[in-house]
């Protein structure tokens, strides 16, 4: 035993004895520690895929999420792990989720927060223009955001009147191009849109040259995009400038005044005329917050004037021949609100009847 005891001393006194566990131990710490790392990295994490392709703007439903467990490795920080946060979201707009792909961060929004990427793209200081387009014009949907385009105008119909051509407006950006419904042409990768707008923006001056010159079809005005740099056959047409061309549009505008809409005088008295009879309408609070008068003048001098003050909001004049009624309300400032009407003369029969009626020419004035 004491053998045993001594040898075991003298091994591990051994310097390579103990180099040679201290190598061991290090790999032992090693295979350990790797190991772990492994496990970890291929640790099963259950995420939502997509069961089907996605398109942009598109609502994600529950029949198109399904949950599949990854490797904890390929699944990164910005992968959604939430069937619920999935689910009732939208894809956004520049992205196509495809089938068996995970939902990441910045490819799943909310859809208060979907954005119409042609408004983001118009620079400060130009007016969205919404410009008819279709298979033809865009050269067979070859006409992509981002490009830019000429715009061509032509007018005349040859006949009674003969044909310009010419550039209207140059180098302008394609914002974007949708169809009838308003979706984007291009981006949807798995069905055929048909153009019907082409979205540009233009300064304010270019916006209003343009949208006059589409309401000209009676002048055979006609406007197609050309690719930037084109070139268009002139055959059988007089080529002229832009400036040209803007003189014309703005020749054939029909500009329409505005019209400043009238503001009642709520104060100012207003009368209505049967025959022999004028009825006078003043506002409320004449006598007390306001101060209101009339007076009746005849072409006839020989016929006295009807004058008097008013303290309700109506009085009766009879009217004895041609003259002019001038009506008026003094608020306590000064400010004054007056009606002044000409009054044609009644009939004879009911001027003779109203003679007899009031012998003294006295109107029916009251206080």
């Amino acid at each position: 035993m004491n053998n045993f005891v001594a040898s075991a001393q003298r091994f591990l006194k051994n310097k390579n004895t103990i180099t040679i566990l201290g190598v061991i131990g290090i790999l032992v710490l090693l295979y350990i520690g790797y190991s772990s790392q492994i496990n970890n990295a291929v640790q099963p994490v259950s995420v939502p895929v997509a069961l089907e392709t996605i398109q942009p703007r598109t609502e994600i439903t529950d029949d198109m999420v399904e949950m599949v467990d990854m490797p904890n490795i390929s699944v990164k920080d910005n992968v959604i792990r939430s069937k619920d946060a999935v689910v009732g979201k939208y894809s956004n707009i520049n992205s196509v989720i495809p089938a068996g792909s995970m939902f990441y961060t910045d490819t799943v929004i909310e859809k208060s927060k979907l954005p119409d990427s042609v408004f983001i793209k118009v620079k400060k200081g130009e007016v969205v223009f919404n410009f008819p387009v279709n298979m033809e014009t865009t050269y067979g949907n070859s006409i992509f955001p981002g490009n830019k385009i000429d715009i061509y105008m032509k007018t005349g119909d040859g006949s009674d009147e003969k044909v310009m051509l010419g550039k209207l407006v140059e180098n302008v950006e394609v914002l974007a191009i949708k169809d009838s419904a308003g979706r984007d042409v291009f981006e949807n990768t798995s069905e055929e849109r048909t153009p019907s707008m082409m979205i540009f923006g233009v300064p304010e001056s270019i916006h209003s040259l343009l949208l006059k010159a589409t309401y000209m079809d009676n002048l055979g005005v006609e406007l197609f995009p050309i690719p930037h740099g084109g070139s268009v056959s002139t055959e059988g047409a007089t080529e002229v400038s832009t400036q040209q061309l803007a003189d014309y549009i703005e020749a054939h505008a029909v500009n329409i005044p505005t019209t400043t809409k009238e503001q009642t005088d709520k104060l100012k008295p207003t009368a209505v005329v049967n025959n022999n009879k004028v009825v006078l309408t003043f506002p409320k609070k004449c006598g007390t917050t306001y101060t209101c008068n009339y007076t009746m003048t005849y072409a006839d001098t020989t016929i006295q004037p009807d004058t008097g003050n008013v303290k309700k909001t109506s009085r009766t004049l009879t009217v004895k021949g041609a003259g002019t009624l001038v009506a008026t309300v003094i608020e306590k400032d000064g400010t004054e609100h007056i009606l002044e009407q000409q009054i044609n003369a009644p009939t004879t029969g009911n001027v003779a009847n109203n003679q007899a009626n009031n012998p003294t020419n006295n109107s029916q004035v009251g206080q």
